[in-house]
């Protein structure tokens, strides 16, 4: 039996020898990468050059102060009427430049400042251009030896001008972009510098990347105080709206106690009227049990609609407090203890007990609690009066508590209150508000603080709706 030959591993070339392996493409060459890099570098500067930061806005044009929002207008013109006479001068005597060619580029790198005031980067664009323009031009004259090439010192003092108005507008790699161009042409002028000059491209670049750097750096910085001004306003807001629902809420729970309280006393009553009141008509005890049928179902509506309102704690403890709500016959508890905490109030009430609405007594009682809360946070061991009378007509009730300036030196004190609603003044405003009351409050001359609330001894009456007659049809 025969057997195959082996295959072989490799064919043979037709002289006989074995083939050279296969490769791989060749690597690009280090030119070729360094050719491409720098093309992708002139591409970056270019769009970076060629795209301003908000074009036509003036700078410092979101400052409030009119005088401010001048500013960048007088220091333009201020360069500008100033280097124009100076550059022409300078090039025509001590260079010995044409008188035209003097007058052009001197207008053009000197009057352009007006433009950077709006258009920073488009006046890097003409500045620049007319920079390099009179370099080329000096490079010829017989004026230049022994002088500054290639920019002379006007064209440096107006180039760093420019450098710190691009500074406040354009971002970082603009900046960077128009520094490394600034660079480029210093050492390409560089390699073509007359004899006997003094070369001031790297005093250029380096005072214009100074200017740069200074004028990014306060540029970040006001833009980070702005926006933490912002957000602090943003957060007050947020703050105060918060407190504000907060006390909405502390006042609703506690009016759904009071109002939890009539509405059952309306049920009770109605339910037992026709066992309390002897021969009453079928239609009149039908009527009770409506009445009662109705405050029942208010009563739970109503229970239902705010028992969202309680606390989590409220929730825990397994329904709605049982304590109830404080009024100005408490008064005198509260005195007692803001007195144990190291504050000495004087406390004058009515001498005839004047009969309150609940939500007028609970406002009066909290207004004052408040207040004193205050006094003890904020001035403790100040002398304080709290005074509560009404009105000659008896229509209405005054709160007023007054405090002296704390003595010196204060000796802080603990809160007598730990879990207080902290609420202060926008507290009071809300409760004053809820009776349709009045509320002053303010410092006094010697340092103290008042608070003063007119309240209503009783609440404005709803607009109450006719009664039917037999005539309309109605029961």
């Amino acid at each position: 039996m025969t057997g195959h030959p082996p295959p072989s591993s490799a064919p043979e070339s037709a002289d006989g020898s074995a083939p050279e392996p296969a490769q791989g493409p060749a690597p690009e060459p280090f030119r070729g990468r360094a050719l491409r890099a720098v093309r992708q570098a002139l591409r970056l500067l270019a769009v970076e050059l060629g795209n301003p930061t908000e074009p036509g806005t003036p700078l410092f044009a979101a400052v409030q102060n009119p005088w401010l929002r001048r500013l960048p207008y007088l220091l333009a013109f201020g360069f500008a009427v100033s280097l124009l006479p100076t550059t022409v001068t300078v090039l025509a005597n001590d260079y010995g430049m044409a008188g035209g060619l003097a007058g052009a580029l001197a207008t053009a790198q000197s009057a352009s400042l007006l433009l950077a005031v709006a258009r920073p980067l488009q006046a890097w664009w003409v500045i620049f251009a007319a920079d390099v323009v009179c370099a080329v031009a000096l490079t010829g004259l017989d004026g230049v030896a022994g002088r500054a090439w290639p920019w002379p010192p006007p064209v440096i003092v107006g180039y760093l001008a420019l450098m710190l108005a691009l500074s406040l507008r354009e971002r970082r790699r603009t900046l960077i972009a128009v520094w490394l161009t600034t660079g480029a042409a210093g050492i390409l002028f560089e390699l073509a510098a007359p004899a006997h000059v003094q070369n001031t491209w790297v005093l250029l670049f380096v005072l214009s990347g100074v200017m740069l750097l200074m004028g990014a750096t306060l540029r970040e910085r006001g833009d980070a105080q702005r926006k933490l001004i912002e957000q602090e306003t943003i957060s007050e807001a947020e703050r105060a709206r918060r407190t504000l629902l907060e006390e909405r809420t502390r006042i609703a729970r506690e009016l759904h106690d009071v109002v939890a309280h009539h509405m059952s006393v309306i049920t009770v009553q109605a339910d037992s009227a026709p066992y309390r009141i002897s021969g009453i008509p079928k239609a009149a005890e039908d009527e009770f049990g409506a009445i009662a049928a109705t405050a029942r179902e208010s009563l739970a509506e109503m229970r239902r609609l705010l028992g969202v309102l309680r606390s989590e704690e409220t929730e825990r403890q397994g329904g709605p407090e049982k304590a109830p709500q404080p009024g100005i016959g408490m008064l005198p508890k509260l005195v007692e203890g803001t007195v144990r905490a190291g504050v000495p109030v004087e406390l004058a009430l009515p001498e005839e007990r004047a009969e309150l609405e609940p939500a007028v007594d609970l406002s009066a009682y909290r207004i004052v609690q408040e207040a004193l809360a205050n006094v003890v946070r904020h001035a403790p061991g100040a002398r304080t009066r709290v005074s509560l009378r009404t009105t000659a007509d008896g229509t209405r009730l005054t709160v007023l508590v007054v405090n002296s300036a704390p003595p010196a030196p204060a000796t802080p004190s603990a809160p007598l209150e730990t879990g207080g609603t902290g609420h202060g003044l926008v507290g009071m405003r809300e409760r004053v508000r809820l009776v349709d009351g009045s509320l002053d409050t303010g410092p006094l001359p010697d340092g103290g603080f008042r608070v003063a609330a007119r309240l209503p001894l009783a609440p404005p009456a709803a607009p109450a709706s006719p009664l039917p007659t037999k005539d309309s049809g109605s029961l």
